[in-house]
């Protein structure tokens, strides 16, 4: 580690600034001192770290000059000169009184003091000089310590500008004529305007220019040479006729061949699919968590599939019952944790200065119009209000939403959430009081109380760093309850199918939503288990492994053609149900593994998106409106941030849903060089000597639970002048946007906190990059190395800064296991360590600092 240099200006005027703004420019660290107050700020504009002692005094004087200070100033003032003329490698004194001798600030002693190689700059020599060794117009060397007392500096600029006056002259005079002959043309506005005599005549002031009407621009003549060609939209205006096209010809197809009430379903599917990617696009990145977790909470409306199927009063008596109270108990635990988890993390973005919010008065409006509503179908039999209820309830679910897409309005949206559900659930146990009997009630509230207290003592006691997980766990058990719901129709219904005109939809939807919660279910608890530590990150590579996934889907296939065959017969058609749904169950376990741990937060949205889309076929089995909708909320919002996430990592969606990304394909280039190691003092002192600083989190500042330290060097920093930023990348954590939680939950102002796309181009105007616990969010290979297993996908230019300083345990590589070659580079410095103990030194160290220099010490 090279120690920067360390300068201290004394005499906060014009030339001791503008030594401060070329000092700092230089890239050294400044330290100023002025007796007046108001240069402070002005010091700390320029970047300088003004010191201050500890005696209320101002010095200033009359037209922008110091005035003599009492002596106690004076000899406190020494003190600090004293001290600081060990540390610093440069002195510039530039201390002035007008009408007398210039004072003496810097002593015989103190400069002795100094280290050798030092140097000082005494703009006050003409008037006596602030410098005991200062020698007015000498520069020399005492005792190792360069003296400068020149009172002729601005004639000892340097000679480029003089250089550039003399070109101009020269230039000047030569295009008056040429080589051979000198001429002045008096047409010319230039010389005309320079000429004050010409043979003993007066020739200034010049008459004014002539100004002559500007003619029209003179057209081309081949104007057919300098046309663009037009674009031949032909070929894409004609592939998007001919889609069109297919698809209004299926409209037509599907219009004459279905059932009126599938019609109506795909009706609301559609428009519901279409709102749900709407709503979601307009997401607050920073929200993403969020809105995987309210998006979770809502998907537990497949409590409603099993709330239609319930029975057998006070425990279920028949297999469809029993499937169906489970599917309960496990909607029960979606809905409680979901929501808890959300406002814990919703909570964490609330600001001191954030208004007083009232969203718990929801209960009213959600208890009124629910117990309207089961006086009115209960009582008095208005049967046609399930239709408005399930919309009312739907629509509030896409407020939900939506509310996401502002931090103002994001704990509103969560409330909306918990409104939607509430009234959903409450309006389909009405619609049960004439099928099933009172006990029924009394085992499903046993059922709701036991998955719900289930889920919410787990979200409540759940760390941040585990979110990942939590949301993982969570649409495994959706992807349980939709398996569940489907065998339980199907059970309920098998004999009966060709007896209905709906009958060959319900068959397909059942075997649809089993297999799509088995792939669920299965790939979520792998993607927990990679999360947590259990399950290797590493990307499955079985043999043949294209081959099993071929194998897999044309096994689903197979099954799906013999059960719509033996469907009307009750157990080949549970049989191979079963089989579908354990090819499911290999294929979710299979693709999930395949998949490198560092693309852990595309298969958590893809996931997220799974369990909306079983949702639906839930909805289609069910011939359910509120299912049908919510489940296309859900399913649209983990497929645009499956999009996201793609997009971010350069990776292709059919790469992700079948697996084994993540992984070389060739050698991956060596890595050569030495890292460099610094120690925290020294990165304390980078940070402290910088004008701005950017801080990339990775995972590791998770695991380490150091954001609460970071917050506060932070705000210490902040508060010094120093512009501080975070730069989030689109996947760094296990899941979208939980980082942004993390700071949150240490109060880290939100608007400083910025996307990859919007602080990627500042890294170069950066002094320093502070990396904590990030590596592959910012290894180049991704954009030097072909080869690499993160090869293409967009990093954090971290490396571009002035200087990089990465927070690791070690030199090992990070979650997809890449080696990350910044490490090797020049301007890298490695601190090893804890994170959080670390980052808590760093703080202590920062903070000390700035206390020090304002009692007067470095």
């Amino acid at each position: 580690y090279q120690r920067r240099v360390h300068g201290l200006v004394i005499g906060a005027g014009v030339a001791g600034l503008q030594a401060i703004a070329t000092a700092k420019a230089m890239g050294a660290i400044v330290y100023a001192f002025d007796t007046r107050a108001a240069a402070k700020e002005q010091v700390q504009s320029l970047g300088g770290e003004f010191l201050e002692i500890h005696l209320k005094e101002d010095g200033e004087g009359q037209g922008g000059y110091a005035k003599e200070m009492s002596k106690e100033f004076y000899d406190a003032e020494m003190a600090l000169f004293a001290k600081m003329c060990k540390e610093v490698d440069i002195l510039i004194t530039t201390a002035l009184i007008p009408g007398r001798k210039a004072p003496e600030l810097i002593s015989q002693a103190m400069v002795e003091s100094m280290k050798p190689g030092s140097v000082t700059v005494d703009l006050a020599a003409e008037n006596g000089g602030n410098i005991a060794t200062t020698k007015s117009g000498e520069k020399y060397v005492y005792k190792g310590v360069t003296c400068i007392g020149y009172t002729d500096l601005p004639s000892r600029l340097p000679t480029q500008s003089s250089t550039l006056y003399s070109n101009n002259i020269v230039k000047f005079l030569t295009a008056m004529g040429t080589e051979k002959e000198f001429g002045i043309d008096l047409d010319d506005d230039v010389f005309r305007c320079s000429i004050i005599l010409l043979d003993g005549k007066l020739m200034w002031p010049a008459p004014a220019p002539k100004i002559t009407a500007s003619q029209p621009p003179s057209k081309p003549k081949d104007v057919k040479a300098i046309k663009e060609e037009p674009v031949d939209n032909r070929w894409v205006t004609g592939t998007n006729i001919a889609l069109g096209s297919a698809g209004l010809g299926a409209l037509v197809v599907l219009g004459v061949v279905a059932p009126t009430n599938f019609l109506t379903s795909v009706t609301t599917f559609a428009l519901a699919t279409l709102v749900g990617f709407q709503v979601v696009r307009t997401v607050d990145p920073a929200l993403h968590s969020p809105l995987m977790s309210v998006t979770n909470a809502v998907s537990g409306t497949v409590i409603i599939g099993g709330l239609e199927l319930a029975g057998g009063g006070l425990v279920p008596h028949t297999a469809p019952q029993v499937l169906a109270a489970l599917g309960v108990m496990f909607g029960a635990l979606n809905i409680f944790g979901g929501f808890r988890v959300t406002t814990r993390m919703l909570d964490m973005f609330r600001r001191p200065t954030d208004p007083e919010e009232y969203n718990s008065w929801w209960i009213v409006p959600a208890v009124g119009f629910s117990a309207l509503y089961v006086g009115l179908r209960v009582a008095g039999g208005f049967t046609d209000l399930d239709t408005m209820i399930a919309l009312g309830a739907s629509i509030f679910c896409i407020f939900s939403i939506s509310g996401l897409s502002l931090q103002t309005t994001a704990r509103s949206g969560n409330a909306l959430g918990m409104v939607g559900v509430f009234v959903g659930t409450v309006a389909t146990l009405a619609q049960l009081s004439s099928v099933v009997s009172p006990l029924t009630y009394v085992q499903i509230a046993v059922l709701i109380g036991v998955g719900g207290a289930a889920g919410y003592l787990i979200a409540n006691n759940i760390e941040p760093t585990s979110l990942p997980q939590l949301v993982a766990g969570f649409h495994s058990s959706v992807g349980v309850a939709a398996c569940l719901v489907s065998f339980a129709s199907f059970l309920m219904e098998s004999g009966s199918f060709s007896s209905t005109k709906i009958g060959v939809i319900q068959m397909l939807a059942i075997y649809i939503g089993s297999w799509i919660g088995g792939i669920t279910f299965t790939g979520s608890i792998t993607a927990w288990g990679k999360l947590q530590g259990t399950i290797p990150s590493r990307a499955l590579m079985l043999p043949g492994r294209d081959w099993i996934n071929g194998a897999s889907a044309l096994g689903t296939l197979a099954f799906f053609g013999l059960y719509i065959w033996q469907s009307e017969h009750l157990l080949p058609g549970v049989l191979l149900l079963t089989a579908g749904t354990l090819v499911a169950c290999f294929m979710g376990w299979h693709m999930t593994d395949s998949i490198g741990g560092a693309d852990m937060p595309v298969v958590i949205t893809i996931l997220n998106s799974y369990s909306g889309w079983a949702l639906v076929a839930d909805g289609f089995i069910l011939s359910n409106n509120m299912l049908l909708i919510v489940g296309s909320l859900v399913g649209a919002s983990g497929a645009l941030l499956t999009y996201i996430m793609c997009k971010a990592m350069n990776r292709s969606l059919p790469a992700v849903i079948f697996g084994g990304y993540g992984s070389a394909t060739g050698p991956v280039k060596e890595i050569t060089g030495t890292h460099q190691e610094a120690n925290v003092e020294e990165v304390a002192e980078m940070l402290t000597g910088a004008s701005s600083v950017i801080i990339v989190p990775g995972y590791g500042l998770a695991v380490a639970q150091a954001q609460y330290a970071v917050s506060e060097m932070v705000a210490t920093l902040r508060k010094n002048g120093i512009k501080v930023r975070f730069a989030i990348h689109p996947v760094a954590g296990r899941m979208p946007g939980q980082l942004n939680v993390l700071l949150a939950e240490a109060s880290v102002p939100y608007d400083i906190v910025l996307e990859m796309d919007e602080i990627n181009e500042d890294f170069p105007d950066t002094d320093v990059c502070l990396v904590i616990g990030a590596n592959d969010t910012v290894n180049s290979s991704a954009l030097d190395d072909p080869n690499s297993p993160i090869a293409g996908m967009p990093v954090l230019h971290v490396w571009k800064a002035r200087q990089t300083v990465v927070l690791k345990r070690s030199m090992a590589s990070g979650y997809a296991g890449v080696d990350n070659p910044i490490f090797f580079n020049p301007n890298t410095w490695m601190l090893f360590g804890d994170a959080k103990k670390n980052c808590v030194t760093l703080r202590d160290k920062i903070v000390g600092h700035y206390d020090s220099s304002k009692s007067g010490g470095h």
